[in-house]
């Protein structure tokens, strides 16, 4: 048997570990064909750097709940892999190759440039690995995917071919969000809403043949340039007498028509609105109701083209005080109205997202959509914990807009479509056109998330019938943050349904984010971000674990604590120093020799009992997803009844009989059913306690899960037990209360109105010797005692201990009374300062609060403190 440490060191019980499970191939499916298969895709990271403390929580919920399914007996898959990520990698290595070489990736060339970004690729992924490495996550590496991988460029290239086959796919000029840094086109999605400085310009544009001047607004006057008409809604009476009018579009001098359109919102400012169609999406559709010219004012980089006349060359905010100026020097500007607005940003660049119109490839997503909102009402609906996600994911559905899925880089899948130099006919196929040389392919590849929502299924081995896809799709889980539900998760659901006619996850498992201590969102520009290897190094991946586990609540977010860190160690240690103490009193014991007698004590009885349940509720709650209720149960379990109440009372039958085989059998028994429970959560801690009462060769991580005993419940000893130790904590207060050390031998009294708990506690009169350390020790109905006693209640005993006997009346009364002195001075110190004006109204809100918390607490202690000076006055 292998000595354990005095303390848990977490360097030495992971050294090395990992590595053995990869030799022992204990990670890889079963496949026995009588096993029922059970599935989990990992949700790819993008490789642009190292994992951060929301992909630790991610994968460790994964890694318990294959962990816990491949101990129970099913054929489990966990499959590992990585995302391209196109415009954030692309970006990383651009910037590399300026900042390094001095280049850009149009002097390198498309075919040089994207073998440098292989090369990132695979020293990042090798990064990702070895961090998934120290995070113990239990992934098969031989069924690892890339999602440029060759397999899942056909079946992505299989699947655009397809759904524009269909008809589902168009490619057609429309207003897409544009990010004029990275130059790419955006989905909805992936434009974050910022609040930003900003101003209602009103501007005034006069009437052709009057003198009449209609009023204006707008927050971008740089696109005025682009106006083709202005717009009133057709029932608004201040205006029925412009429709059909023009009026002079200012600086550039254009007329322009007035058009009625219900799109206007009579309500909102002037009730007249200018349209642009070629930068605004709303604009664009009215401009297409009414056939109005699109006029776009501005190139790839937001900088004014030459429809800009005089603006032209000038970048879109620089523009926008130029016109500004000459509105005003013109006579045109009525007035500035500064406000504060939404802004999109791009998600990857941070850049002012632009309303551009661009020549795009488009999903049509109203079929599809449909197809999804219809599956939700079936037998065979997606399952969201929590549940209130469906709604959100419908409701998404229900609004969605077609998808822009084209993009403007070179890292990702080139889009499969053609264009004859001579006639423009477009192709769209497979492979390249026969006479390829009179072919231009698009230079546009696809959005990620195209390829990434056929991740489920792709990776399993589709379109081919592999034996993966047709064992292990669908899947039974995913696992994510609730922030990629419309992002991806609602993408999966919609390609799955239209190219496998199966849903692609059964169960949708979202959980929050992680946040900073003080409830702030981690980030660089914040330097609040936690590397989860930092923490690993500290306090050891399983201390991790138990944190990341223990504060889940399906999609609720969770805070980053360094105390709860501490106390996650603590509790491994705990666990540690309590399974020392087995190892060292059961004689080398393992679990091929454990003979659980009948002749059983009852704290035997009780523990026993007691683990039925707490594997009952753990199971049972880990099918519910909720993690952090189950680390409740077992942390209970373990800390409380296994290590401070069973451990304890062990030692009073190893003491009379320290080869006791039934109360070794027992600790060795429970020992090994906890660790069971505890291994998907701390798998490396488990495995190296576990180690020690296993046969040589086996792991824990293919050892059977634990399953209720009913041979073993035992509600009657659970029933008496909590007497018992009711009667012992009564004991412990009383002397708490008194300022009376346990080595102090005090006479106990134990009234009792039962006769079954009299007889109860009389046969256990050892574990109260033991833990009440009486001077002597009477227990039965309407007892003799000392006029003076003090007295704690339980709910079947009445717990009594002479005073005498515990104190000397006037020196506790002397300590009490300095006791309530000191608190006062304390009371009045806090109100004292929350009296104080500039305290209360500078100082930050949480700190007033806790000095509020101090006061109540000090208050509610000098309270008890009083009350027991004026009870001791009356003996």
């Amino acid at each position: 048997m292998k000595e354990m440490s005095t303390k848990y060191e977490p360097q030495l019980v992971e050294k090395g570990r990992y590595q053995t499970w990869l030799d022992q191939g204990v990670f890889k499916p079963s496949q026995d064909p009588d096993a029922e298969p059970y599935s989990i895709v990992i949700p790819p990271p993008n490789v642009t750097g190292k994992l951060h403390l929301g992909h630790a929580w991610d994968v460790t919920l994964q890694d318990m709940i294959i962990r816990q399914k491949r101990m129970q007996g099913y054929d489990t898959l966990w499959l590992p892999g990585m995302d391209h990520a196109g415009i954030a990698t692309q970006a990383k290595v651009e910037e590399k190759l300026r900042v390094e070489e001095g280049i850009s990736r149009h002097e390198l060339g498309r075919e040089a440039f994207l073998y440098q970004v292989w090369q990132w690729k695979e020293d990042y992924a090798q990064t990702i690995r070895q961090q998934w490495a120290k995070m113990g996550i239990s992934v098969d590496y031989d069924r690892e995917r890339f999602t440029l991988d060759e397999g899942l460029n056909k079946a992505v290239n299989k699947v655009f071919v397809d759904l524009y086959e269909k008809g589902l796919i168009y490619r057609g000029e429309y207003i897409i969000n544009w990010d004029p840094v990275a130059q790419t086109a955006l989905s909805d999605i992936e434009v974050i809403h910022k609040d930003d400085p900003g101003a209602f310009y009103h501007i005034a544009y006069p009437v052709v043949g009057s003198d009449e001047r209609v009023e204006i607004a707008t927050t971008r006057p740089e696109t005025m340039l682009g106006d083709t008409a202005i717009a009133v809604h057709p029932s608004d009476v201040r205006y029925q007498h412009l429709i059909g009018k023009k009026v002079i579009l200012p600086l550039v001098n254009r007329e322009i028509p007035v058009i009625a359109d219900p799109y206007v919102d009579m309500e909102f400012g002037t009730g007249v609105v200018k349209i642009t169609p070629a930068h605004d999406p709303n604009d664009f559709e009215v401009g297409n109701r009414h056939n109005l010219p699109r006029i776009n004012v501005m190139d790839k980089s937001a900088t004014i083209n030459e429809n800009g006349g005089k603006y032209a060359g000038l970048d879109r905010f620089q523009a926008r005080k130029a016109i500004v100026k000459d509105l005003q020097a013109a006579g045109y500007l009525i007035k500035i109205e500064e406000m504060v607005h939404s802004v999109g940003h791009s998600e990857r660049s941070d850049a002012v997202v632009e309303p551009y119109l661009s020549t795009q490839w488009f999903v049509k997503m109203g079929p599809l959509a449909k197809a999804a909102i219809e599956n939700q009402a079936t037998d065979k609906a997606v399952k969201f914990y929590p549940a209130r996600f469906n709604q959100t994911f419908l409701t998404w559905m229900e609004n969605i807009h077609d998808w822009v899925i084209s993009r403007q880089l070179w890292w990702g899948h080139q889009i499969p479509a053609w264009y004859h130099k001579e006639s423009g006919q477009v192709y769209v196929g497979l492979e390249a056109p026969a006479d390829e040389e009179n072919w231009q392919r698009d230079p546009d590849v696809l959005d990620t998330w195209f390829s990434s929502a056929l991740w489920p299924f792709t990776t399993m081995g589709w379109p081919e019938k592999t034996e993966d896809y047709q064992r292990y799709f669908p899947t039974n889980a995913l696992v994510t943050g609730y922030d990629i539900l419309t992002f991806w998760v609602s993408r999966m659901i919609f390609q799955s349904l239209e190219f496998t006619g199966e849903r692609p996850f059964e169960n949708v498992l979202l959980h929050g984010l992680i946040r900073a201590e003080d409830g702030r969102k981690m980030s660089k520009s914040l330097g609040n971000g936690i590397d989860p290897m930092d923490v690993i190094d500290q306090y050891g991946v399983d201390a991790l674990r138990w944190f990341l586990a223990n504060g889940s609540t399906p999609g609720q977010d969770v805070r980053y604590s360094e105390e709860k860190m501490a106390a996650a160690w603590n509790f491994i240690n705990k666990i540690w120093n309590a399974s020392r103490y087995v190892l060292m009193n059961v004689d080398g014991m393992t679990l091929d020799q454990i003979n659980i007698g009948s002749d059983l004590t009852l704290a035997d009885q009780w523990i026993l009992s007691r683990l039925q349940e707490t594997i009952d509720q753990v199971t049972r709650l880990f099918n519910q997803f909720e993690f952090g209720e189950a680390g409740r149960i077992l942390y209970h379990f373990i800390w409380n009844d296994y290590c401070d109440w069973y451990i304890e009372m062990t030692k009073e039958s190893l003491q009379q009989d320290k080869d006791n085989q039934s109360t070794q059998s027992i600790l060795v028994y429970v020992l090994d059913q906890f660790l069971r429970l505890l291994h998907p959560v701390m798998p490396f801690v488990s495995e190296e306690i576990w180690q020690q009462i296993a046969e040589e060769g086996q792991s824990i991580v293919v050892a059977e899960y634990p399953t209720v005993n009913d041979n073993y419940r035992n509600p009657q000893a659970e029933a008496a037990m909590e007497v018992l130790i009711d009667v012992i904590k009564a004991v412990r207060t009383i002397r708490n209360e008194m300022n009376t050390g346990m080595a102090k031998a005090v006479d106990l009294y134990l009234e009792v109105t039962n006769p079954q708990i009299e007889t109860m506690l009389k046969e256990n009169a050892a574990y109260l010797e033991r833990f009440c350390h009486p001077g002597s020790l009477q227990i039965g109905q309407n007892l003799e005692t000392p006029e003076q006693v003090v007295t704690q209640t339980t709910p079947h005993v009445k717990v009594m201990m002479p005073l005498l006997g515990l104190i000397k009346v006037e020196d506790e009364i002397k300590r009490l009374e300095n006791e309530a002195d000191k608190l006062a001075q304390e009371v009045q110190r806090v109100e004292k300062k929350l009296s104080n004006h500039n305290f209360v109204s500078k100082a930050p809100a949480d700190i007033v609060n806790q000095e509020k918390e101090k006061g109540a607490s000090y208050q509610k202690q000098l309270q008890t403190v009083r009350n027991q000076i004026e009870q001791l006055k009356q003996l």
